[in-house]
């Protein structure tokens, strides 16, 4: 059974809109970055993360009151769902003080502190200590995987495409991961190993989409020679439609069970890769191939809209071409003449 077969859809007609909506999601997480700053998890910025569960209910501002004699800023979140009674109390690291020591030090100030509150018995779930040293060596790693890998992308589809499909691929990773990261910062998400790793995901996962589009807009390249390379993509686009929104779909319900049930440690993952799932379709069949157009009418030397104009007036003079000369040459010079045409 075949869903969205032979469909007709005009995505490229909205393929300024779609780059609107985009600019406006990518500037009001960057207007948030830039107000808040980047909310970075303990595995980059360092710094000590216990989290208790309690045997009664207590509320976040009774487990503030009871550290305030810890120094530094302190959060507490609450962790997993609402009934558990479980929190997470974060410390970062206090600059000028030796690192491992600190570190150790304050999660026993944390659990002196929470029990001479007398605020209910706890049991520490967890317990996790990184150094500044430690943080700084994750964030450049993990900035370098990034890039290397979009690198590769780009490489890759240069060589088996060309250059202005692998810029319009490499435009639509680039809109995923800061779409990804706008909805990460709205959400309240620090970034995290986790995180980076979903991240990498959704490039690969974009990027194998978009590749689909773009191996059938060659096929149809020498099947539609007369049509010009807007009516070609979208006409490729809606081909692939049927096997891009199925593979989305089941993927998004995987990711979705894991959200659900997979624990508060793999909360961040899962909700990084569910926006990604999202963004990474809508980019391959809005961002990816308008800017696969753009970029090759760019390097034509032709403006929008031109490409055709140019199209259909080579499409009128063959066709007048053809009905012009003389029938004498019979079925098999008409058909040297379309083949002369056709090569042209």
């Amino acid at each position: 059974m075949q869903i969205f077969s032979n469909t007709h859809y005009d995505f490229i007609k909205w393929r300024w809109h779609a780059i609107i909506l985009s600019a406006l999601v990518i500037l009001a997480g960057a207007v948030m970055v830039v107000q808040r700053g980047l909310p970075l998890g303990i595995d980059f910025s360092g710094g000590t993360i216990v989290v208790y569960h309690f045997d009664k209910p207590v509320t976040e501002d009774a487990i503030r009151t009871a550290i305030e004699s810890v120094p530094g800023e302190k959060v507490v979140q609450q962790y997993g769902k609402p009934g558990e009674n479980s929190y997470s109390i974060r410390l970062p690291q206090v600059q000028g003080r030796e690192e491992g020591f600190s570190l150790e030090e304050d999660a026993r100030k944390l659990e002196a502190a929470v029990k001479a509150a007398n605020i209910g018995t706890f049991t520490q779930i967890s317990r996790e200590v990184v150094g500044p040293a430690i943080g700084k060596d994750l964030q450049k790693k993990g900035l370098w995987a990034t890039l290397f890998s979009i690198l590769g992308i780009t490489a890759y589809i240069a060589l088996r495409f060309r250059l202005t499909f692998a810029l319009g691929a490499i435009a639509a990773t680039f809109h995923d991961i800061l779409v990804t990261l706008a909805f990460l910062v709205f959400f309240g998400y620090d970034l995290s190993l986790n995180v980076i790793a979903a991240l990498l995901t959704i490039t690969g996962y974009s990027v194998n989409d978009t590749i689909v589009i773009f191996d059938r807009v060659r096929e149809n390249m020498h099947t539609m020679r007369r049509d010009d390379l807007e009516k070609v993509v979208n006409e490729s686009v809606n081909q692939t439609l049927g096997r891009t929104l199925i593979t989305a779909g089941t993927t998004f319900l995987s990711v979705l069970a894991l959200y659900l049930f997979g624990g508060e440690v793999l909360k961040g993952f899962a909700f990084t890769m569910l926006v990604g799932i999202i963004s990474g379709t809508y980019s391959t069949i809005f961002i990816a191939a308008a800017v696969a157009i753009l970029m090759s009418r760019r390097a034509a030397g032709l403006p929008a809209g031109a490409a055709a104009v140019a199209s259909q007036a080579a499409g009128s003079s063959q066709a007048a071409g053809t009905t012009a000369r003389p029938v004498s040459g019979g079925k098999k010079s008409a058909t040297r003449s379309q083949r002369k045409a056709n090569v042209r």
